[in-house]
Parts: structure tokens; sequence; C-alpha cells
């Protein structure tokens, strides 16, 4: 789609200055009847549509960028929020940081308080409750009020804007085919409701690797934690009813959760139970044994994120011309430690 008609570029156009073009579209005495008409008209042609929040800015830029996350304690969260702080500040950017709580209110609530004159574009990670809740207008408001976004991880397809996001299918699909490649012959997935785009791809992925490798693929072997809470009893009960020789979960959290309960219930692990998780933080590094995980390379995500929407603000389009957007991926790692097995 084109990009919307400003008023700094009417009045460039026009070759008068910003101030005689809003005044023109208010309809304002104080500009001349013929002035008024033709900007009037010329606004109407392009189909120009009123920014307030741009028109009290006055067209300037705070050198702010909004970042709303869903959750500060995660690992990968805070790592991708150093990326992002790290490539704006050497831009000369700020950042200004809120957490939705994975709350669908609360990230309304932060994208309108950012929005009120305090940033220049928003670069944000969709919350569960909003990905629950499936409704996307706040994203497609601000960005109807001129506003650049760049969604990372967890994105939406439906909306029109800058990605950046990881290989979640093939990284996921690589780490099944570990346990294959160890001699497991029922291998388990630990993963979340499938409203989290990045869980449902992760989930594709598994799928995927034990059907194309000759695998036997039991759908009882996943093991679907409800969100908000209780998956230490999930997976507990999970052991009992079912039996299987590594784990895939898709955090790290599960998966430190799944080796506690495996050793409780007298398993060794890797040798009886494998496990691989994403996310390489902190627990993985010090569990015991410690866990083979996927290094999602947050920072790496956060820095791509910032330098796309900087892109986007130092070199805005004329309005004439197509808004273009990308989506850039991330490749992410498997890296080996104790928790999983040599191969056979």
């Amino acid at each position: 789609m084109k990009r919307k008609i400003t008023l700094k570029q009417i009045a460039r156009e026009l070759e008068v200055s910003i101030s005689t073009v809003s005044k023109a579209l208010k309809d304002s005495n104080e500009i001349s009847k013929d002035t008024k008409q033709k900007i009037q008209a010329f606004a109407k042609l392009y189909n120009y549509r009123p920014n307030n929040i741009a028109l009290s800015l006055k067209n300037r830029r705070t050198k702010n960028i909004g970042v709303i996350i869903p959750d500060i304690v995660h690992y990968f969260f805070t790592t991708v929020f150093r990326g992002i702080e790290k490539y704006a500040n050497a831009r000369g950017y700020n950042v200004i940081v809120c957490v939705s709580d994975e709350s669908y209110d609360k990230e309304v609530v932060n994208m309108e308080l950012l929005a009120n004159g305090s940033i220049d574009g928003f670069i944000m990670s969709i919350s569960a409750g909003t990905q629950q809740k499936n409704d996307f207008h706040h994203l497609r408001e601000v960005m109807d009020q001129g506003f650049p976004l760049v969604l990372f991880d967890r994105v939406i397809d439906g909306i029109e804007c800058d990605k950046v996001v990881m290989n979640d299918e093939e990284i996921a699909y690589e780490a099944t085919c570990k346990f294959l490649e160890e001699g497991k012959k029922k291998v388990a997935l630990v993963t979340t409701e499938s409203y989290f785009n990045v869980s449902e791809k992760r989930a594709e992925g598994y799928r995927r690797a034990l059907i194309e490798q000759g695998a036997h693929y039991d759908p009882k072997l996943t093991l679907v934690v409800p969100f908000r809470g209780g998956e230490e009893s999930c997976i507990e009960a999970f052991f009992v009813e079912e039996e299987f020789d590594a784990v895939l979960c898709v955090n790290e959290v599960f998966a430190v959760q799944v080796m506690g309960i495996a050793q409780e219930k007298g398993y060794r692990v890797p040798e009886d139970i494998s496990v691989i998780g994403f996310t390489n933080g902190l627990l993985s590094r010090y569990s015991s044994p410690t866990l083979t995980t996927i290094a999602q390379h947050g920072e790496r995500m956060g820095e791509v994120a910032a330098e796309m929407l900087i892109e986007k603000l130092e070199n805005e389009i004329g309005f004439e011309e197509e808004e273009t957007y990308r989506t850039e991926i991330i490749e992410a790692t498997l890296i080996e430690r104790n928790s999983t097995g040599k191969k056979k």
C-alpha cells in the first residue's frame, strides 16, 4: 500500500509552510481563500487524514523509541532489549521500555501512553493475551497515526510491518533430529497453546522431523501446558501417563522442570531421558546436568529490530511511493551440553 501523506509533504509539494497547511485544513480565516482551496483540494486528492498526534508535535522528532515486551523476567526478552538499546544509543536514540505482562489490556494502554508524543516509533513482541484475544486494532491504529512498527519474535502475519523472527520451525526440526541420531525412540514435546505463533512453528518442526525421519509421531506425546501457571503439575502427570525417552521443550523453564521431575522419579538424564530447551539463559548453564539449548541470539535480534526502525525513521519515503516491509530471520544455534547424549 502507499504511505499516507503528511502535513510536511503537502507543505513541500505546494511550497508553503507546515503551519499554513495545518491552518488551511482547519479552515482558518488567517489563510486566503485561494490558498485554502488549493491545499484542501490537494489533501483530498491524496486522501490525507489528520494525525492529531503528529499535529501536536508539529512534526518534530523525539529521538525516543518505544519498546513493549511481554515479560521483563524472561532471559530472552532482556537480551533483545539489550540489543535494541545498544544499537539505538549508538545512533543517538533513547529507548523507553514498557512491559505488557502478557496482558492485552496493558499492551493497549502502553501503546496509547507511548504514542501520546513520547516516541517516534515502536518495537514490540506481542503479548500472550493479545494473541489469545486475536485483536490487533491497536497495532493498526498506531501505524495509521504514522508511527513505524517493528515486531520481533511473536509476530502477526496479518499486520503489514517490518518483522524480525527466528527460524523456529527449522531449529526445532534440527533438535528433534538430534534425539533420533542418539537412538531415542519416543520423543515428546512440551509446549504452550497454539495461539503462541512461535510455539506452533516449533511444534511443526518437531512433527515434521519425526515424520520425515521415519520415526513414529504420537500426538499423545505432545504436552500442551496451560498459559498462566500449573506447568509443574501438568509435567508430573505427563510422566505418569506417558512413556518417552527424550523431550523437546519450547522454553528453558519447562526443560529444567522436566529434568528435575525426571530425576525425582529416578530417571537418569541423558541416559534414560534426553532434554533440549529453547533459550540459552542462566538456568540452562547452571542446571544439573547442564541443559542442551537452542540459543535464540536475542541481542542480535534486538539490534536488527532497532536498525530496521531507525532506517524507517530517517529515510522517509515520498507519499506516492509504495511502502515496503521486510522480514529478517535470525538463525538459531543448537548448543550441546550434558542433558543430551552422543550420536549412535
